[in-house]
C-alpha cells in the first residue's frame, strides 16, 4: 500500500491510476461479445465460412448462402483454441485444423446426420435426384392464368419423399 493511499483511504487521482480503471473498463467491453467454447473429442460442430470461401468452395452467393457448414466430427485438441476435424474426402484440399471462434456447437443427435459418401455428392457438395413416378397433376386457374402442379416422388439411396 502507497503511503498516500494510508493517508487518504484511497489510491491517488494521477493519470497512472486512471490507466488501470481504463484497461479494465476495455476489458469489461472485450468480454461482452466473447464467447468461452470449449469441445471435446468426438463432439460434433458446425464449420463457420467466410462469404467469400463459400462463393469459391460451395457455389453459394446472396442472403439465402449457408453460413456454417457441416456437421464435421473433433478428432483432435490442439492447443488452446484449435481444432482439428474430420473433413470428407471432398475437402481435402482444406487444412482441417481450425480456431474455435469458426466452430459452432452442433445442437442435436448425430444419428439423424446424413452421411455424405451415400449421396453420391460431387465436389461442389451437390447431388441429382432421380424421379421415380408422378403421382398426381392438378391445373389451378388464378384470374386468367393456369397454374400447372406436380406430385412427384423422388428416389433417393436414404430417403424416399413425395412432393
Amino acid at each position: 500500500m502507497a503511503p498516500i493511499e494510508k493517508l487518504y483511504g484511497r489510491s491517488c487521482r494521477s493519470s497512472i491510476c486512471w490507466f488501470e480503471v481504463a484497461q479494465s473498463q476495455q476489458k469489461s467491453y472485450a468480454e461482452v461479445r466473447r464467447r468461452d467454447l470449449e469441445f471435446e473429442i468426438g463432439d460434433w460442430v458446425y464449420w463457420k465460412i467466410s462469404p467469400m470461401k463459400g462463393v469459391m468452395m460451395f457455389s453459394k452467393r446472396g442472403k439465402l448462402s449457408p453460413r456454417y457448414v457441416g456437421p464435421y466430427q473433433i478428432l483432435q485438441h490442439i492447443g488452446k483454441v484449435a481444432y482439428e476435424l474430420d473433413l470428407h474426402n471432398n475437402l481435402a484440399s482444406v487444412h482441417p485444423i481450425f480456431h474455435v471462434s469458426m466452430l459452432k456447437k452442433c445442437i442435436g443427435d448425430p444419428i439423424f446426420i446424413i452421411p455424405i459418401e451415400g449421396l453420391g455428392v460431387d465436389e461442389r457438395l451437390s447431388y441429382e435426384e432421380v424421379q421415380v413416378e408422378i403421382f398426381d397433376r392438378q391445373v389451378k386457374r388464378l384470374r386468367n392464368k393456369e397454374v400447372t402442379s406436380i406430385k412427384v416422388l423422388w428416389r433417393n439411396p436414404l430417403v424416399e419423399d413425395a412432393t
